[in-house]
Formats: C-alpha cells, sequence, structure tokens
C-alpha cells in the first residue's frame, strides 16, 4: 500500500470517528431532554413548561439555543403584561377577575400594538404575527419552535399557544392547550363563560362550532379527549416529548426508532388517546415490521399494527388534509361573525 493511500484512509477513518462522536453528543442531547421531561411526569415540583420548551427545542438545535436572549423577551413580556394589568379597568366583574385579567392582558401582548413611553418617547409595541410559510415544519422543525417566534415575532399555531401558555404560567397562572386536527389552540375556563377557547393565530375567542366546522372532528374523537379537550400539565408534557420525538426523526432519519418508541410509550402513559403518538408509534412499528422482511414474526407484527390503526380510527381520528386545514383555519376570519364569541370579545376590552 502506497504512503498516499495510507494517509488518505487515516484521513477517511479520522473523519468518520469525528462524526461518530458528534452524532453521539448530538444525541445525548436528545436523552438529556427526554430525562427533563420524564423528571416533570415524575414530580411536579420539577414541572416548567418553558423548561421543557427550550430543551426540546436546544437538543435539536446541538445545544446552541441561545436561552440567554429567550428568557430577556419573556421577561419583557412578562413585564409588559403586568404593566397592563396594573394600568387598564378590565370589564369583568367575577370573582376569578385577577385570573382573567392575567389571560386578557398575556393575550393583549401577543396581539395588539402597545403604545410604549421610553425616555419621554413613544414607540408602539409590535405584536406577533402569524408565518404562513412552513406551518408544518417540513423543510425544517425550527419553524415550529417558541425560539424562532420570539425572534422573528413570526409564529404558527404550533409556538403562539406554547408561548401563551408559558408566558400564563411566568405570571402564576395556568392555561390548558388543547388539539384539533393538525391544531393547537387555548382553552381556558372562568367563572362567567365556563371553558371557552383562545385562537392564538387569528386572535379571536372562537366558540366550539368552529372546530366542528372542520369536517375532521367526529364524535368519537370528542368523547375520548382526542380533540377539544383541556390538556392538564401532564398532557403537555407528552405533547413535548412527541416533539422531542419527531425532532429526533428530523435529525436522524436513520434512527432504529427505539428513542422514539420510548417518547411515544410516556407520552401515552399520560395521554392515552393523544392520536399524534399513537400514529407515530405505529409508523415506528411499520417500519421495524418492515425490516422483518417475510417471517413469522413480520406476520405477527402485521397483525398488532392492523390493530393499532383499528383503534386509532375507533377513538375517532381522522386525517385531515393540508390544503383543507388552511381553508378551515381561514374561516375564522371570513366567517368571523359566525364562529366568534362576542361575550368574550368585549369582557376582555379596556
Amino acid at each position: 500500500m502506497t504512503k498516499f493511500k495510507i494517509i488518505l484512509l487515516l484521513f477517511l477513518f479520522s473523519n468518520l470517528y469525528t462524526t461518530a462522536q458528534n452524532i453521539e453528543i448530538q444525541e445525548k442531547l436528545f436523552y438529556k431532554s427526554y430525562d427533563l421531561l420524564k423528571s416533570m411526569l415524575i414530580d411536579e415540583n420539577n414541572y416548567s413548561f418553558k423548561k421543557a420548551v427550550f430543551s426540546v427545542e436546544n437538543a435539536y438545535l446541538d445545544n446552541k439555543l441561545d436561552t440567554l436572549f429567550l428568557n430577556k423577551e419573556i421577561k419583557f413580556l412578562n413585564n409588559l403584561s403586568n404593566s397592563i394589568i396594573n394600568d387598564r379597568f378590565l370589564a369583568y366583574v367575577e370573582n376569578d377577575k385577577a385570573t382573567v385579567n392575567k389571560w386578557a392582558s398575556v393575550f393583549e401582548v401577543m396581539h395588539d400594538t402597545i403604545p410604549i413611553k421610553i425616555d419621554d418617547t413613544l414607540y408602539n409595541y409590535v405584536p406577533f404575527g402569524y408565518d404562513f410559510n412552513d406551518v408544518f415544519g417540513h423543510k425544517t422543525r425550527e419553524n415550529l419552535f417558541v425560539s424562532k417566534l420570539l425572534t422573528t415575532r413570526k409564529g404558527n399555531c404550533h409556538s403562539l399557544p406554547y408561548l401563551y401558555k408559558i408566558l400564563c404560567e411566568e405570571l402564576g397562572v395556568t392555561a390548558n392547550l388543547a388539539l384539533a386536527p393538525n391544531h393547537v389552540y387555548v382553552k381556558l375556563k372562568s367563572v362567567a363563560e365556563g371553558w371557552y377557547n383562545t385562537e392564538l393565530t387569528s386572535g379571536i375567542f372562537p366558540i366550539d362550532a368552529w372546530i366542528m366546522a372542520s369536517g375532521y372532528v367526529h364524535i368519537d374523537a370528542i368523547r375520548n379527549g382526542v380533540y377539544m379537550k383541556a390538556l392538564n400539565n401532564k398532557e403537555s408534557i407528552a405533547l413535548l416529548l412527541i416533539d422531542l420525538a419527531d425532532n429526533y426523526n428530523s435529525k436522524f432519519p436513520d434512527n432504529d426508532g427505539l428513542f422514539i418508541l420510548k417518547c411515544c410509550q410516556m407520552a401515552l402513559n399520560e395521554y392515552p388517546t393523544f392520536a399524534t403518538a399513537l400514529i407515530l408509534q405505529a409508523e415506528i412499528h411499520k417500519k421495524l415490521m418492515k425490516a422483518e422482511l417475510i417471517t413469522d414474526k413480520a406476520k405477527v407484527m402485521l397483525v398488532a399494527l392492523e390493530k393499532e390503526y383499528v383503534h386509532i380510527h375507533e377513538i375517532g381520528y381522522r386525517n385531515m388534509p393540508e390544503d383543507m386545514y388552511f381553508n378551515w383555519l381561514v374561516t375564522l376570519k371570513t366567517e368571523r361573525t359566525k364562529y366568534e364569541n362576542k361575550n368574550l370579545n368585549n369582557s376582555h376590552k379596556k
């Protein structure tokens, strides 16, 4: 073997070794995030939706998330929310007014242009907007991230409700996430209205009929908590476990599926009818079954896989095409008077 070939082989080996090391370091970040989310499910004293969200995003971003900047932005938004609470009159008279005022202030921070006076100069605070670019994160998972939302001021039905929940928790009140087909929104419960919907993509309070109007919400899906259920904090962590699994799948497309199954199993322990987790779990089982080729084990796996898909259908899940999702989302603006909760619109005004 010539000296040149030896050097070339050493170079290639070195590159392969370095690549393997980098992958191992990247994977450890995902396991670290998994462990954090697990700890929040085991001990509620460890719970922090903000920390959970940023740990998931940081794993995908190779530990390069600028948490100092993000926490600074959240602190600013928190201060702005508090100033709104202190400086305005909310037309709401029930005994949970303090809580409703906090929800309303966060909503205003996210959707209203607000005049801010700094050193005798008046500025207009610009709220967050909807980003129609890659709303499902097909091109890059970063388009679903809260960190991207805080950096660009543009987000979608994934990052906007996540940020709303984070900001509410910073004020000391809870906010419940809820699911519709391909969609995340917020459900809140007040004395005056009971449970009501808060839609962060368009900035209004739609009635349940809007969600039903999509045509993809089966009554069984509502009955079984697949859609329109106010998720508790543990169920919200379940959503993040599947975000983590999806990010891992995007980062390592040739993975063996084991980490993804760990995430799915833990998410389903907390939220058994979480359709996205059930579907992802079934897809991994299908991948593993195909790897078995034609064997007795593969036949057993096929029977189990068929049962999984039957169960997903039986709990009421129906696939909603992406173009139908966009059309449904637009109806909130084109048919606003039909689907808007006018009582809430009035009670949340200054």
